[in-house]
């Protein structure tokens, strides 16, 4: 573990580019890797969660090397090439990459072993392990379903249509993956609309995905199964989680102005922007393109006052892992920030909730927590800052309160950066390029 200590900056200023999207990277090792052909893939996200997809494909059969920073070459072996892994699968801290590889190896008739660290190892996996035991795989896991567990995949795959009892996107693409190798049509109904990059990547590699509205409002995506995928080259656009960090570090110390550039803007994606444009953000995209199915632009930021608001619940899917950076700027605006709807926060690589909120009382922030809102009590300026926050193996609690420090009175601490590199490979680096002041701490 490597502590780090976040000063008082002066004005960020600069230009950046976000690293490659962490959702879109996994599924482009993922379905390049069933594509039959060669997939050459730029901008790939080289963090350790998408670093041990590209392992786990490796081992179940597919050709995957690194060419140059970003730059991939993916060996396809088609939908029934995939091979048993002679080893457990180690998906790290990566949720992603676990729950989306349970579901692509449910459907075929090979056993695969999954385990992960500390953190992941204490996430559920049942709200996945419950939709492909329906296709017909067999998961043996620890109570609640939590890791090391075996996933026996189905020797005759059966197409379901599968009904979430809570929108979340990796167990909407765990299914469509388990669909993939199975016959007939799999449909998977989603309470409210979640990131759709399976869809687009599925798509891109020559699936056919369709979507509908059901009568009460809810989404429909129906995959037709046994497609032959074929290779097709790939752009990953920088990712809107890890741009919302200098973006906020921009809006919140007066003078700054920063551009984020090739950041990808799906519209399942930037629940944040829009929530800090409502909150009086200086906030702009430009240059807007498409790349591999996926809306891109850049992202220019000025500094700004920011007011409180009221976030409702329905915005949560499309913003799920930027409240703790959203908190950060509450902490910083005008008047009473009030996000509801985060249950989700309390499954992620740590209780993201109870992180979020302690975290912020340390530095002197009034919060409150009631059920699944959080309200924050903004200080309509710097905040007191001062304290040694436990990251818990989370990255995005790590570069939230490394943020928090910069605007703060008094430096805040972190107690382990190396996290950070799980997604935003290079934060301390790029950050202090713009003019941040983050530093190994004292042990």
């Amino acid at each position: 573990m490597t502590p780090l200590t976040s000063g008082t900056a002066s004005a960020l200023n600069g230009r950046l580019r976000a690293p490659g999207d962490k959702s879109v990277s996994h599924r482009a090792l993922i379905l390049g890797a069933l594509a039959i052909g060669r997939t050459q893939v730029s901008g790939l996200l080289e963090g350790e969660d998408v670093l041990r997809s590209a392992a786990a494909m490796r081992a179940l059969g597919a050709g995957i090397e690194r060419s140059s920073e970003g730059s991939w070459t993916i060996d396809g072996i088609g939908l029934s090439g995939l091979n048993e892994p002679q080893d457990v699968l180690d998906l790290g801290n990566s949720g992603t990459g676990a729950r989306l590889l349970m579901g692509l190896v449910a459907s075929h008739p090979i056993t695969t072993f999954f385990t992960g660290d500390t953190s992941l190892r204490r996430r559920p996996m049942a709200r996945v392990a419950e939709p492909l035991e329906r296709i017909g795989a067999r998961i043996l896991a620890r109570e609640g379903g939590r890791m090391p567990l075996a996933v026996i995949g189905a020797c005759s795959p059966l197409p379901i249509v599968y009904r979430l009892p809570v929108a979340s996107a990796q167990v909407k693409s765990a299914v469509l993956l388990a669909g993939l190798n199975a016959p007939g049509e799999t449909s998977v109904i989603e309470p409210q609309p979640t990131r759709d990059h399976s869809e687009h990547m599925l798509r891109h590699f020559g699936a056919a995905v369709s979507s509908a509205e059901e009568p009460d409002g809810a989404r429909r995506i129906t995959l037709k199964g046994q497609p032959e995928l074929r290779a097709a080259d790939l752009a990953v656009p920088g990712d809107p989680s890890s741009a919302a960090f200098p973006a906020v570090a921009a809006l919140l110390l007066p003078g700054s102005q920063v551009v984020i550039e090739g950041v990808g803007v799906n519209p399942l994606r930037t629940g944040l922007y829009d929530t800090l444009q409502a909150m009086g953000a200086e906030l702009h995209f430009g240059n807007a393109r498409v790349a591999a199915g996926e809306p891109v632009a850049d992202l220019t930021l000025r500094a700004s006052a920011l007011c409180g608001v009221e976030v409702p619940a329905d915005r949560a899917p499309r913003m799920i892992d930027e409240y703790p950076i959203l908190a950060v700027a509450a902490a910083c605006a005008r008047g009473r920030t009030v996000m509801h709807g985060l249950g989700e926060l309390r499954v992620k690589e740590s209780d993201r909730l109870a992180a979020v909120a302690q975290g912020l009382a340390a530095c002197g922030v009034s919060v409150d927590v009631v059920g699944d809102t959080l309200a924050v009590e903004g200080q309509g300026g710097p905040p007191p800052g001062g304290a040694a926050i436990a990251t818990k193996l989370d990255h995005r609690i790590a570069m939230a309160f490394l943020v928090l420090g910069m605007a703060a009175r008094q430096p805040v601490r972190v107690d382990d950066g190396d996290t950070i590199a799980t997604s935003f490979p290079g934060f301390v680096a790029a950050m202090n390029g713009l003019g941040a002041a983050i530093a190994p701490a004292p042990a």
